[in-house]
C-alpha cells in the first residue's frame, strides 16, 4: 500500500540532517512549530496561487501560470511531507495530535486550492493559447490541471462549486479521523497458557504477562495473525477475530456510512451516477462496469476451487472436532478460516511454520531484499549514521546509482509495532524526485513502515514468510519512489493511476517464491544455516495452497468497495456480511463490522480496492514476459525495468509502460 497524499513528514534547515544535506526532513518539531509551519505552508502557497489568479487571461504564459504553478505544487509537497506525517510514527501523542490537526488544516488548504475558478480560467487559457513550445510532460501536466478542474466542477455554477467544497472538505476531515481512531488503537485480551495452546515459545516469549502469569495479546498485526493460524483452542481465537473485527466499529462506522453519502453527493453533483464511477474515470479501468465484469470474470473463474478448497477444509475441521471432543456445527467460522488455512498447508504441503520463521530473522532477510534490489535494480545502499529519524528502531539509508555513484533517494525503515503507530504496512513517499525549478533533481525520500515482531532478549525478530513477502512488496514502492526522474512533482515516484500503482510491488512478489532470492534472504538465527533443500521445495510448492480462498476474499472486498460506492448509502455491516456469505462461504461474525477497520475505504482507494486484483494481472504479465523468460536477476532487464516502468512515475500511462517494457 502507498500513501502519498494522505499524509506525509517533517523538514529542517539545510545541514542539519546527516548524511546529506539534500534530504531537509526533521524530526523534531514540536506541536507550536507544527501549527506554525502549517499556517506559514498555507499562507506561502496560497500567495502563488493568488499571484497566478489575478493575471490578466491575455497574458498568461507558461513561465508566469504553468512553471510558478509546478513550482508551488514542488514547494507545497516537499513541505508538507513534514507536517503530517509524524502521526503515523511518532511516539509522542500531543505531536501526533498536532500533526494530524496539520494534516485536517492543509486537506482543507487542498480542498480551496483545488477549487480556485481564477487559476482554473487562466490555466484553460493557456491550454487554448500556447501548445507547440511544451515538452511531453509539461503538456500532460497542463492537460491535467484542465481536467482537474472540470473534476472539481470549476465550470459549474457558484452555488454548485461551494455545495461540492463544503462536502469535499468534510470528507478529507472525516477520512483523517477515521484512520487516527485506527492508529490509536491500543485494546488487548488476557489469556492463559492452556488458551494459547498450539502458539510457538518465540510467540509466547514476547508477550507481556500480567501480575498473576497469565499473558497480554494485543490487536497488532506480530500478535493477531499468528495467533489466528496457530491457536488450537477456537474459544480464543474466536475473541481474538470478535475484537479484531471490531475495532471502532462505533465511532468509525458512522465516519464510513457518512463519507459514502457524501461521496455519493459529490459525484451526483458533478454530474456522475455513483462515486465508483467517479474515481474511475482516472484510471485504467475507466469505469464501474468494467470493474464490475472483471471482479465477476474473475470469481466465475475462482468458485469452483473455492469450492472444493472449502469441502477440504470443512473436512478437517470435521476431524479436529472429532479427535478434540469439540461440536461440530457444520460450517466454517470467520474465526477457523485462517487457522485451517495454515492446516491446509501442513497437511497437504507440510510445511513446518515452526521451522520455516527459524530461517528468516529481519536482519538477514533485510540484508538479502537489499541485495537483490541492489543487484536487479543497478543500486548501492549505504546506512546513513549518525541519522536524524522520529524513533530509535528507526534507520535510514542513501542509494547510490551503482555506475555512476550518483546518490539517487533516501529511505527509512521504520518496521516494529509500538503504541499510536500506523498499524499496517505501507510506503510513506516523503519528498518528491523531480526536477526543481534551478534544474537539478530533488532528491526523493521515502519511508517503509511496518510492524514485524520485536526482538527481544534471547530472540531475534523473526518474519513468517507472508511477512518476507509484504517486505518485499512494501519496499519495491520504496524503489519505485527513490527511482522517480520526473520533471514535475505531481507525477513523481508512485504517483501514477491507483490501479496501476501496486504493478511493480506486486511484480516483485514473485522473488519470494523463487528458490535463489529465498536462499539469499534466509540463515538460521542460530548459525546461519541455509533452508534445507526440502523445507524450501515444501514452501515453493505452496504457494497454490488456498490460492481460491485467498483470492476469493480479495473479491469480497473488492465488490464490497464497489457496492458501497456505487450506492448513495449503505448499512455497511450488512453489505459486507452479505459479500462474505455469497462469495466465500464464510459468516461476518454477528456483531462486528470488518468495514470500520478497513483503512483503504478512507486511505485513498475508495472505489479502488479492485486495483490489487487488476494489478495481478499485469504484474504477472512482467514477470513471466520478461523476468522468468531473461533471468530473474538478469540485470539488464532489471535496468530495464527501472528505467521504463520505476523512472517515468506517472509521467507516462500505466498501459503504456507495459507496452514499451512487454514489447
Amino acid at each position: 500500500m502507498t500513501l502519498q497524499n494522505v499524509s506525509v513528514a517533517s523538514a529542517r534547515d539545510s545541514g542539519s540532517q546527516a548524511g546529506n544535506s539534500r534530504n531537509a526532513l526533521r524530526w523534531d518539531l514540536s506541536p507550536e512549530e507544527i501549527k506554525t509551519m502549517t499556517d506559514s505552508l498555507i499562507t506561502r502557497t496560497q500567495k502563488v496561487y493568488d499571484d497566478i489568479g489575478s493575471l490578466n487571461i491575455e497574458n498568461v504564459s507558461v513561465e508566469n501560470t504553468l512553471k510558478t504553478l509546478a513550482s508551488a505544487k514542488l514547494d507545497y509537497a516537499s513541505s508538507r511531507h513534514v507536517l503530517d506525517f509524524p502521526q503515523f510514527v511518532c511516539p509522542c501523542k500531543e505531536i501526533r495530535s498536532a500533526s494530524t490537526e496539520a494534516d485536517k488544516k492543509l486537506s482543507e488548504f487542498d480542498v480551496e486550492i483545488s477549487m480556485r475558478e481564477d487559476v482554473f480560467k487562466r490555466i484553460t487559457a493557456l491550454q487554448n493559447k500556447i501548445q507547440d513550445e511544451l515538452e511531453r510532460e509539461e503538456k500532460r501536466f497542463l492537460d491535467r490541471q484542465v481536467t482537474l478542474g472540470k473534476r472539481n466542477g470549476l465550470h459549474l455554477s457558484k452555488d454548485i462549486q461551494e455545495e461540492i467544497k463544503r462536502a469535499s472538505k468534510l470528507i478529507s476531515e472525516l477520512s483523517i479521523e477515521f484512520n487516527r481512531n485506527l492508529n490509536e488503537v491500543n485494546t488487548f485480551l488476557v489469556f492463559s497458557e492452556c488458551e494459547l495452546g498450539g502458539l510457538a515459545d518465540s510467540y509466547l516469549n514476547g508477550l507481556e504477562k500480567t501480575a498473576d502469569g497469565q499473558y497480554k495479546v494485543t490487536l497488532e498485526y506480530p500478535h493477531y495473525y499468528p495467533l489466528m493460524k496457530r491457536c488450537h483452542n477456537p474459544e480464543t481465537r474466536r475473541k481474538m477475530e470478535m475484537a479484531f473485527h471490531s475495532r471502532c466499529k462505533e465511532v468509525n462506522t458512522t465516519i464510513l456510512e457518512q463519507l459514502i453519502q457524501l461521496r455519493a453527493k459529490v459525484a451526483g453533483l458533478l454530474g456522475y451516477n455513483n462515486h465508483a464511477n467517479y474515481v474511475l474515470e482516472m484510471n485504467m479501468a475507466k469505469n464501474g462496469s468494467n470493474v464490475s465484469d472483471f471482479l465477476d470474470e474473475f470469481y466465475g473463474t475462482l468458485k469452483p476451487i473455492g469450492i472444493k478448497e472449502r469441502k477440504y477444509i470443512l473436512s478437517l475441521k470435521k476431524r479436529d472436532c472429532m479427535m478434540k471432543g469439540h461440536d461440530f456445527d457444520g460450517q466454517i467460522n470467520a474465526w477457523d478460516l485462517p487457522y485451517y488455512m495454515n492446516q491446509v498447508e501442513q497437511v497437504k504441503f507440510a510445511v513446518d511454520k515452526d521451522k520455516l520463521i527459524e530461517y528468516f530473522p529481519l536482519d538477514v532477510v533485510t540484508e538479502g531484499l537489499f541485495g537483490i534490489y541492489q543487484d536487479l535494480l543497478g543500486l548501492t545502499f549505504t546506512e546513513v549514521k549518525p541519522a536524524h529519524v522520529w524513533h530509535e528502531h528507526v534507520s535510514l539509508y542513501s542509494v547510490q546509482d551503482a555506475a555512476t555513484g550518483e546518490e539517487i533517494g533516501q529511505f527509512y525503515l521504520d518496521l516494529h509495532p509500538r503504541e499510536g503507530k500506523y498499524g499496517h504496512a505501507a510506503c510513506f513517499g516523503l519528498q518528491p524526485g523531480c526536477r526543481g525549478p534551478d534544474g537539478k533533481r530533488r532528491l526523493p525520500v521515502a519511508a517503509m513502515v511496518a510492524n514485524f515482531t520485536k526482538p527481544r532478549k534471547g530472540w531475534p525478530s523473526l518474519l513468517q514468510h507472508h511477512e518476507v513477502e509484504t517486505y518485499f512488496h512494501e519496499f519495491g514502492h520504496v524503489m519505485h519512489e527513490l527511482c522517480s526522474k520526473t520533471i514535475i512533482s505531481e507525477f513523481s515516484g508512485t504517483l501514477v493511476e491507483t490501479d496501476f500503482v501496486e504493478v511493480p510491488s506486486q511484480m516483485l512478489e514473485n522473488w519470494v517464491w523463487e528458490k535463489e532470492p529465498l536462499r539469499r534472504m534466509s540463515g538460521h538465527y542460530k548459525d546461519g544455516s541455509p533452508i534445507p533443500d526440502n523445507l524450501l521445495d515444501k514452501l515453493i510448492t505452496s504457494r497454490v495452497a488456498n490460492t481460491g480462498l485467498m483470492n476469493l476474499r480479495q473479491v469480497v472486498l473488492s465488490k464490497v468497495d464497489q457496492s458501497l460506492h456505487t450506492s448513495p448509502h449503505a448499512d455497511t455491516a450488512e453489505v459486507f456480511a452479505k459479500h462474505c456469505q455469497d462469495i466465500l462461504g464464510v459468516p461476518a461474525t454477528p456483531g462486528t463490522n470488518m468495514t470500520a477497520s478497513f483503512s483503504h475505504l478512507a486511505g485513498g482507494y475508495d472505489g479502488q480496492y479492485y486495483s490489487y486484483l487488476w494489478s495481478e494481472v499485469y504484474s504477472m504479465d512482467i514477470f513471466f514476459s520478461r523476468f522468468k523468460k531473461e533471468g530473474i536477476m538478469n540485470p539488464k532487464v532489471g535496468k530495464e525495468y527501472r528505467r521504463v516502468i520505476l523512472e517515468a512515475g506517472g509521467s507516462v500511462d500505466g498501459l503504456d509502460m507495459l507496452k514499451t517494457f512487454l514489447g
